[in-house]
């Protein structure tokens, strides 16, 4: 544990106290000071001027990274019949209808994201206490209530994220993992922002990005300048 400390301080000291970088910086800086020993994962997190509390000023959807994430993730599908089969077909991990309801009811979550047919919203919604928590309950906002699960499952499994404001305002997401390229890492961060501008609540008064990290996993966090953000 000692030893770990000290590679996260000498990673540390190579990040300037008082300079927010540049996102090309940023995320070059970030794969410096990466002190894991496998492939981590580099991640984002922002601080919002926004109030999670006010319905209107929920930050929440998906995109699309250009890259990927660098994991495959585990989709649970809840359908019956043609769906299953369709959902099975695209590469989830676990499809079922009351079967896998009552799995799931009972605390298992080992799966990354939940996909639901509008018909078996009814039953899902039940699993609130168990999905809700964990940020696994399917969602029309976010496509994974659909009648098109293949479609979803293929997203998801393609790179796909996910990402919505917590209670304190800050927004977490992920872009990929250290053994990608500063431009592909960068790509993703880009198309990221994008989304999360777009969604920008038009009753949110003031700076929308008020603060910006990157950062790898048990790494050091690296300032952005988040100026540069255009809002």
């Amino acid at each position: 544990m000692a030893k770990r400390s000290k590679a996260y301080q000498a990673a540390a000291e190579k990040i300037a106290a008082d300079v927010n970088y540049e996102p090309a910086q940023a995320i070059a800086l970030a794969k410096e000071t990466n002190v894991a020993k496998y492939d981590a994962t580099v991640e984002v997190a922002l601080r919002l001027g926004v109030d999670p509390r006010k319905a209107d000023q929920m930050v929440r959807g998906t995109v699309n990274l250009p890259h990927g994430t660098g994991k495959t993730a585990r989709v649970l599908v809840f359908a019956a019949g043609d769906r299953a089969e369709a959902a099975r077909e695209a590469g989830a991990d676990y499809v079922g209808s009351d079967d896998l309801l009552e799995k799931v009811a009972g605390g298992f979550t080992d799966f990354d994201a939940a996909v639901a047919t509008p018909d078996m919203m009814g039953k899902v919604g039940r699993l609130g206490k168990v999905l809700g928590p964990r940020g696994l309950m399917p969602n029309p906002k976010t496509g994974t209530v659909t009648m098109d699960v293949a479609k979803a499952v293929s997203d998801i499994k393609g790179g796909r994220i996910e990402f919505r404001v917590d209670k304190h305002s800050n927004l977490h997401f992920i872009i990929g993992k250290v053994s990608f390229s500063e431009e592909a890492l960068q790509e993703n961060f880009d198309a990221a922002i994008e989304e999360i501008l777009r969604l920008k609540p038009s009753s949110s008064k003031g700076r929308y990005i008020s603060k910006a990290t990157i950062t790898t996993s048990n790494g050091p966090a690296v300032p952005v300048d988040h100026s540069g953000l255009r809002i």
